[in-house]
């Protein structure tokens, strides 16, 4: 799904999917390859079981599952990681997992557990239950933010189950407010980043119309700002 292996040219780190929503062990084991080939840093993205709905839908699950579903997943991507010499750097749960442990302490330090048992960060929402069971069991936070989704006027991600096209100069101004300003763009306006966010991983979808395009907007404004320019 999405165009992998242009994208593989443009990105910095690459949140692979491990079957649950997407791929399978053969997509796996080529998008590792790919990732290598580029210099690109690999993060497992663990998903609840929803191949049907993109793993964009919400199921109940209680703490102890969750930290065993994706512990199941994470554990299989590793595996390609090693035939290719590679090692995981950080975990983004995908979808509705992510939304749930955003909002839910107990689940998200059930996913965090999973990401202080394989001795990587996690990456998530800043101002959340992410960043916080992650300060709370001693994990690396990667702050995220994305450059193809739209926030509310609150400042949460609204998750959607299908990705709709946005205009790479959206994205642009979105980017720079985000950079130049710290600010988050919403549908109603900007809301600040939270003071101890100082680095922040901006994430593009491969699902998103237009990706490739957007990704290499997006490079393009972080280099340049992050090479003083």
């Amino acid at each position: 799904m999405g165009e992998d292996e242009q994208l593989m040219q443009t990105i910095h780190l690459a949140n692979v999917a491990c079957g649950f929503h997407a791929g399978d062990f053969s997509i796996m084991d080529k998008t590792v390859q790919l990732a290598k080939q580029h210099g690109v840093l690999i993060g497992a993205h663990p998903s609840l079981p929803d191949r049907q709905g993109f793993g964009r839908r919400e199921m109940k699950m209680d703490a102890d599952e969750l930290n065993k579903c994706i512990t199941y997943q994470v554990g299989a991507l590793c595996g390609f990681l090693t035939k290719h010499g590679l090692t995981l750097n950080h975990i983004k749960p995908h979808g509705a997992m992510y939304g749930m442990i955003s909002r839910d302490i107990v689940l998200a330090r059930a996913a965090t557990e999973v990401a202080k048992s394989f001795n990587v960060a996690l990456m998530g929402l800043a101002g959340t239950c992410h960043q916080q069971a992650a300060t709370e069991l001693g994990v690396p936070f990667i702050a995220e933010w994305f450059a193809d989704l739209e926030y509310s006027p609150e400042g949460t991600l609204l998750i959607t189950r299908e990705h709709v096209p946005v205009s790479t100069s959206t994205v642009r101004e979105r980017v720079q407010t985000l950079m130049e300003k710290h600010e988050i763009t919403t549908v109603a306006g900007t809301v600040p980043l939270p003071d101890d966010v100082t680095e922040v991983s901006i994430c593009c979808h491969s699902d998103t119309p237009g990706a490739v395009e957007i990704a290499a907007v997006v490079k393009a404004l972080v280099d340049t700002h992050n090479t003083g320019g």
